[in-house]
């Protein structure tokens, strides 16, 4: 009798001990011998009252399970005849060899750009800024005070590029501080730098199309520009930022030109005047879009902060890409750009397609930082506290690795460059780095696409406390052991 072979499946399986209901073990006793074909397809289970019964349950436990298996497609009932395993289904699937899914031929490209940081945040994590220093308990009660006045439409869905007060309090910010000419209108809030990357790469050019690429440049750009299916192709550095004559003799024609003329990353160049306007001739001779990125120069230590090359461009073919997540935290997730006014509404629509607005308490809460002037003295405290870590940083090599370690950059910015010799993988020793000496150093060769790549190390700077420096430096020295 079917009902009986049912039955010897489940005696004695159904524990009253167990934390699990009597209905959910049931339920998942016959699921699991449906799927693996000790009930076969087109078996019949006894009725409800007679396996109540021979289990010991309720009958109405038992129709709970038998209805939830009708729900799901697991049983098909029969009228007058019963509940049936349904055929086809799991007898497919099961017999098919197990292939493990696979990525798009883009997005394998994607991880394989670049290799993924063994750890985020630590001794010498470049891009994390001072966040014991943040003023956390100013910028909790301006937070505070827009949730709990936020109007009503706030918490809606929202298409105006970002909230007009902090779109204007940015405008007047970037105007005095960097030189940036633009309206409140020209600003589009975004979900952080990465997402603004995306969005250019993905809005300003189409899938083959060549863009320029500082090298050794920033990863995140890299990743951004890979992942919307561009040909990369890599513009050398010098000490005056991205080489346009070698560019322009060498490259294909572009579409898309990064660029971090203020404060190249990760070497530190500033682009000058004459060069940044050949750069906008390029870009003018060849219908391309600059993306500037302007990602950290508030922190300059020798002098004042160069003007942006946004505020040169009569042309209108600069993109003008900002963050306040190295200002004052990364997980604030929020950076903007400057459009010119022709993509205004297209981007603004594209932004609607791509992401949705949000976060207005926040985006209000950071607009009186702005216009009360707390941002301005924030990044005055954390320019001199991150030149007084850069020296404890440079002194600290000084005495224990000597010459053996040259450092490179930090006019400005937040890191620094440790160069190593080039028959030397930078890579594995930063992984022994990380689970020997739990060191996060960033490989210099990873932010390269040229062979033979650069050797060594991006060394954060501005989230170490300066009483860790000299501990950590030492790990770094033992690490480097042997290496020389």
């Amino acid at each position: 009798m079917a009902g009986e072979w049912v039955a010897e499946l489940l005696v004695g399986r159904i524990q009253r001990t167990e934390p699990a209901s009597l209905s959910r073990q049931l339920y998942t006793l016959l699921r699991a011998a449906m799927l693996d074909g000790r009930l076969p397809a087109d078996t019949r289970l006894p009725s409800s009252r007679w396996l109540a019964k021979e289990l010991g349950l309720a009958r109405n436990t038992v129709l709970e399970v038998y209805e939830q298996l009708l729900a799901e497609g697991y049983l098909r009932a029969r009228r007058g005849a019963g509940s049936f395993v349904e055929a086809g289904l799991l007898r497919a699937a099961s017999a098919a060899p197990r292939r493990a899914p696979a990525l798009s031929q883009r997005g394998q490209t994607l991880i394989d750009c670049g290799p993924t940081p063994l750890a985020l945040d630590g001794a010498f994590a470049p891009g994390v800024p001072a966040l014991s220093a943040f003023p956390r308990q100013r910028w909790q009660r301006a937070l505070n005070r827009h949730l709990r006045h936020a109007p009503a439409h706030w918490l809606g869905y929202q298409a105006q590029g970002g909230l007009p007060a902090l779109r204007e309090a940015l405008a007047a910010y970037l105007g005095q501080s960097r030189g940036v000419r633009c309206q409140p209108e020209q600003l589009l809030i975004t979900g952080g730098a990465q997402q603004a990357l995306d969005w250019l790469a993905r809005l300003l050019a189409d899938v083959g199309d060549v863009a320029w690429m500082e090298d050794p440049g920033y990863l995140g750009a890299r990743s951004a520009l890979t992942a919307a299916g561009l040909q990369l192709h890599p513009a050398p550095v010098d000490a005056s930022g991205l080489d346009v004559a070698y560019a322009q003799a060498q490259l294909p024609a572009p579409r898309l030109i990064y660029v971090t003329p203020s404060h190249q990353y990760p070497g530190g160049a500033v682009m000058p005047l004459a060069r940044r306007q050949a750069l906008l001739a390029c870009a003018e001779a060849h219908g391309a879009w600059i993306i500037e990125d302007d990602y950290d120069s508030e922190f300059r230590y020798a002098s004042q902060p160069v003007a942006a090359l946004q505020g040169l461009a009569d042309s209108a073919r600069v993109i003008y890409l900002g963050t306040l997540s190295k200002v004052m935290c990364p997980a604030l997730r929020l950076a903007y750009l400057v459009v010119p006014e022709s993509l205004i509404d297209a981007f603004r629509r594209a932004s609607w397609h791509l992401a949705r607005e949000g976060h207005y308490p926040t985006q209000a809460a950071l607009a009186d930082f702005i216009s009360s002037g707390e941002l301005a003295r924030h990044i005055r405290r954390m320019r001199e506290l991150y030149q007084s870590r850069q020296q404890a940083l440079r002194q600290a090599v000084t005495q224990q690795l000597g010459a053996a370690l040259p450092l490179s950059g930090g006019e400005a910015g937040m890191h620094v460059l440790a160069h190593l010799p080039a028959d030397v993988d930078d890579v594995a020793l930063a992984r022994r780095g990380w689970l020997e000496q739990q060191l996060v150093l960033r490989p210099l060769s990873s932010h390269s696409l040229r062979t033979p790549a650069p050797r060594g190390w991006l060394l954060g700077y501005a989230g170490v406390e300066e009483s860790a420096m000299a501990p950590a430096v030492a790990r770094m020295a033992r690490l480097l052991e042997g290496v020389w």
